[in-house]
């Protein structure tokens, strides 16, 4: 959380050989599970790795592509669950489609800002691990990050949804990271911004919503 390591990157530092691949996309598991036509990405610096893989799991349910942009799909990844927080709390908040629209539309924008600072291609974050799955992780009743937003838009604690939730938010996490990334980089990401302002300083999520409308113009 602190190194602002990729998952591929601490990997590499464990099993200096490896031949990672990243998978990513718009795939939530409970559809996979029962047929429903679904696209990923297997993304590696290693292109026979990539393909290998894209292999082993091509199916007529389960469409694979390749990518060798592994930064961009590990970040795709990652910060997508950032502006899906941000997405459940809008709905937690009562706002409706133009304001999710908006946000997500933003969203990618600072998620290719980080990405490109960081030795992306732009071009992937258009893609499946891009906002294809911003798109299903901003909007889907499976997504945990989005659903965690939703309590903490009606008012209840950090902690509290998490509780509820009673998996894995990761997109908690990644706030923190991204937002220190961020300001590490020099990068304008607010929407991250306040993200890390409600979920670690409790800030109110009304205000934040607010602040970001009434910025300087751009």
């Amino acid at each position: 959380e602190d190194t602002f390591l990729r998952m591929s990157e601490v990997i590499n530092q464990e099993i200096p050989d490896a031949r990672v691949v990243a998978l990513s996309g718009p795939c939530h598991a409970e559809e996979l599970a029962f047929g429903i036509p679904s696209a990923y990405v297997a993304a590696s610096v290693d292109g026979s790795a990539a393909e290998f893989v894209q292999d082993v799991l091509i199916s007529p349910t389960f469409r694979v592509y390749t990518n060798p942009d592994i930064v961009g799909v590990e970040l795709g990844g990652a910060i997508k669950n950032v502006i899906a927080l941000c997405a459940g709390i809008s709905d937690g908040l009562g706002f409706g489609d133009n304001t999710k629209a908006a946000l997500m539309t933003r969203g990618i924008m600072e998620m290719s800002r980080l990405g490109e600072a960081m030795g992306a291609r732009p071009e992937t974050f258009a893609g499946l691990s891009g906002i294809g799955d911003l798109i299903v992780t901003c909007t889907s009743t499976h997504s945990r990050n989005r659903r965690a937003g939703i309590l903490i838009g009606m008012g209840k604690s950090m902690k509290e949804a998490v509780s509820e939730i009673k998996m894995v938010v990761e997109g908690i996490t990644t706030t923190n990271a991204a937002y220190k990334l961020a300001k590490k980089l020099n990068i304008s990401a607010p929407i991250i911004e306040e993200a890390y302002k409600v979920l670690f300083e409790g800030k109110d999520p009304r205000q934040a919503v607010d602040e970001l409308m009434t910025r300087d113009k751009k």
